[in-house]
């Protein structure tokens, strides 16, 4: 159990002496020291931890007290109780087993700078309220925007000085296609002339039935009709990708019903199955219509750094904007979500606040853009200093070196798959990706094999030396076994396959007695 209330005759005279100083430079010193112990710890011993945890809805209340603190408590009791009751509740995404999802990499380098921007505590919602912080982030998002070769149309600063494009580091996926929906909304909304948002009945948007529940979401909450929210059904014939003639027949069928195409969302590696939508021939389509083309590419965009998966980008000088978050897969800690337009103003014009107390010289200039214009809300993080970091710290090579390993790893993996012939590969492994599964055995039936999938998925997991998350592709339910977690190495593979061969087998010769 935690501690209860402390006794203010032991602990209410902490920095009486003085007055309350939360930044004492000594305390400052002594706090961060013993927390960088605590992380540099965590990273040598999350591997032994379960990677999920034993612990029921409510526990911690149990543990710590119901009620805040009166008075004040030694920083040692503070860590006693995180390390006591915290952490055996955490959910171990850096652990090395950790095969759900997609991973959530991290870095020294990007730790470092979360810890630094964290510490100076910075508020730069224009350019003048903290100029590096913008400068940092115009500059790490130019320096991405050309390790992926996007176009110059969409970086900041070009050789022929300041383009119309650029970027904004936002929180997440949701956020960057948020923005991007009211931008397109309201492009559309002038478009036909509509009289405020009158005319917001009349616009579509379209993706996948593959693509992020996310973008569902933000099409709600920038308030188009849930009618005209198409998603498109996929198959295996495309790899569960969207397919750009069935787009283009429900974007037809759509304008003869009087309706206005108005944003397509193509997606770089969905997450079910990492499927890719066709981009260029995408951007064809809608450019018959005029509609904003934005592509989702939050976990695989990162791939892209790499020459060999940069064709997953074809077309993208034909597009709007693009997203991808190198929290996924580029070293960098939550919350890091990159978001370039190939027009600034288009996202300014529909964002932009101005009051009185914000302005200023360089804002009135035009010379910068003030990113509290181009998210939803004015305060913002300092992000830029980490992905920056990163990319200063360990340069291209590096992080293709750790992408390329991922995808070796996650070959070696579905290698494995393919050797076993109780298993099947779903879909194509794209990126570093595998959705498999146990196949129908004798007499069972597709009911039987999704039952004992599920079985799988649930025995691998209470070990707590693996945790796989699942999904549903073609009517199947499958098992999603995700390479990349930043401490994985080939051996944590090969031990994940290793107990998925061995829980296989226990389930099979059930099985098999049932079922024959």
């Amino acid at each position: 159990m935690g501690s209860l209330d402390t006794n203010p005759t032991t602990f209410s005279a902490f920095g009486d002496e003085v007055g309350f100083k939360p930044l004492n430079p000594e305390d400052v010193r002594a706090y961060l020291h013993k927390a960088v112990d605590f992380i540099s710890d965590y990273y040598k011993s999350v591997e032994s931890m379960p990677v999920l945890p034993d612990v029921k809805p409510g526990y911690l209340q149990d543990e710590l007290q119901a009620k805040p603190p009166t008075y004040s408590a030694p920083f040692d009791v503070t860590m006693k109780e995180f390390r006591t009751s915290v952490v055996p509740g955490m959910t171990h995404w850096a652990s090395p087993n950790f095969f759900a999802f997609f991973p959530s990499t991290n870095s020294a380098a990007a730790i470092a700078g979360d810890l630094i921007a964290s510490a100076m505590n910075t508020v730069g919602f224009t350019w003048q309220a903290s100029p590096a912080a913008t400068e940092m982030e115009v500059l790490a998002l130019d320096w991405l925007a050309q390790l992926l070769r996007l176009p110059t149309s969409f970086m900041n600063r070009t050789s022929a000085g300041r383009g119309t494009g650029g970027g904004v580091i936002l929180g997440t996926t949701s956020e960057a296609m948020l923005v991007t929906l009211v931008a397109a909304r309201d492009a559309a909304l002038r478009r036909i002339g509509s009289e405020g948002v009158a005319g917001i009945t009349c616009l579509t948007v379209y993706a996948a039935d593959q693509t992020h529940s996310t973008f569902f979401k933000a099409c709600r909450l920038a308030g188009f009709d849930p009618a005209n929210i198409k998603s498109i059904p996929t198959t295996a014939e495309t790899d569960y990708g969207l397919d750009p003639v069935k787009l283009l027949e429900i974007m037809q069928a759509d304008v003869e019903a009087g309706l206005v195409p108005t944003y397509i969302c193509a997606t770089v590696g969905t997450t079910s199955s990492n499927a890719v939508d066709p981009v260029g021939e995408i951007a064809n389509v809608a450019a018959m219509f005029k509609a904003w083309v934005h592509i989702d590419a939050a976990y695989a965009g990162s791939a892209c750094i790499c020459p060999e998966f940069r064709h997953h980008l074809n077309g993208v000088e034909r597009v709007d904007s693009i997203s991808l978050s190198p929290h996924k897969w580029l070293m960098t800690c939550l919350d890091c979500t990159c978001l370039w337009v190939r027009d600034t103003h288009r996202l300014t014009d529909s964002l932009e606040t101005n009051p009185e107390y914000l302005k200023n010289d360089a804002s009135e200039s035009g010379t910068v853009t003030d990113l509290k214009d181009m998210q939803v809300g004015v305060g913002r993080r300092f992000r830029g200093l980490k992905l920056w970091m990163v990319m200063r710290t360990y340069g291209a090579a590096k992080l293709q070196e750790h992408i390329r390993s991922d995808v070796a790893m996650a070959k070696m993996f579905e290698d494995s798959v393919r050797g076993d012939d109780r298993f099947e590969v779903v879909v194509p492994r794209n990126f570093a990706l595998v959705c498999f599964r146990i196949k129908p055995q004798n007499a069972m039936t597709e009911e039987d094999a999704d039952e004992a999938n599920r079985d799988l998925m649930e025995r691998l997991n209470r070990t707590g030396k693996a945790y796989l998350a699942h999904t549903v592709v073609g009517g199947k339910f499958v098992l999603r076994f995700a390479v990349g977690s930043s401490l994985q190495e080939e051996r944590h593979v090969r031990s994940a396959w290793e107990l998925i061969q061995k829980t296989t087998t226990e389930i099979i010769g059930t099985e098999s007695r049932l079922f024959k």
